[in-house]
């Protein structure tokens, strides 16, 4: 059973998605709050598995929030969710340690499947998150390869860059021929090698030094 804590300072936004995570099974809501702070301190008490967490709340923010909970000894799974432009909070909260971000005019299954793959230990970004991270990568001008890349084997190199153009493990199997286990292998060599302790954070040190794309498009299908 996924645990889950609500945090959002409007009360109707936090029961519409209380209601609809209801309605799933494998999850259960365990705590709501209406500031970060308070979300900070109820996740010390509950460890829940997953914080949907919103960006802008009174007092102390999502961002800060996120920032928090990553510190605390056995830190939850965070995805952030808000109706701002996802241009301006989407690197502040990533850096926080948000594993997701979605907007909240995504649709309900999505909702659902991001609560999911957050908790399994995978990154989930709203369409327009990913469309402003290419963007945004593509109008820098390529930085010098990071000293670390050089590390990697050919193969990993080539994991990553699958990493960085967004796909799951089992993609990144079906590109390169690889079974899901040995994809997993070399995610976890290349976290360590780099220093990561995400793949989000891995696939924006890909863009960063322009790696994201190296593959044929044809691959990804």
């Amino acid at each position: 059973m996924i645990r889950v804590l609500l945090a959002d300072d409007e009360a109707l936004v936090r029961t519409g998605l209380r209601l609809l995570l209801q309605t799933a099974p494998d999850i259960t809501v365990v705590a709501e709050a209406d500031d970060g702070r308070a979300a900070v301190e109820a996740c010390v008490r509950l460890t829940p598995d997953v914080v949907l967490l919103d960006v802008q709340m009174p007092g102390l923010d999502g961002v800060g929030a996120a920032r928090e909970l990553s510190a605390l000894p056995a830190p939850p799974r965070i995805l952030m969710l808000t109706t701002f432009d996802a241009e301006t909070y989407l690197l502040p909260a990533l850096r926080a340690g948000a594993h997701g971000f979605l907007l909240k005019d995504a649709q309900p299954g999505q909702v659902l499947d991001a609560v999911r793959n957050t908790a399994a230990g995978l990154h989930t970004l709203a369409p327009e998150a990913v469309n402003h991270l290419v963007a945004r990568a593509a109008a820098e001008p390529p930085p010098a390869v990071p000293p670390q890349l050089h590390s990697l084997t050919p193969r990993e190199r080539e994991v990553l860059v699958a990493i960085a153009d967004g796909l799951s493990n089992a993609q990144i199997g079906r590109r390169l021929s690889l079974r899901v286990p040995t994809v997993k292998a070399h995610v976890s060599r290349i976290m360590e090698k780099l220093h990561c302790e995400s793949r989000v954070q891995a696939g924006l040190l890909a863009m960063r030094a322009g790696l994201s794309g190296e593959a044929s498009p044809r691959d990804k299908v």
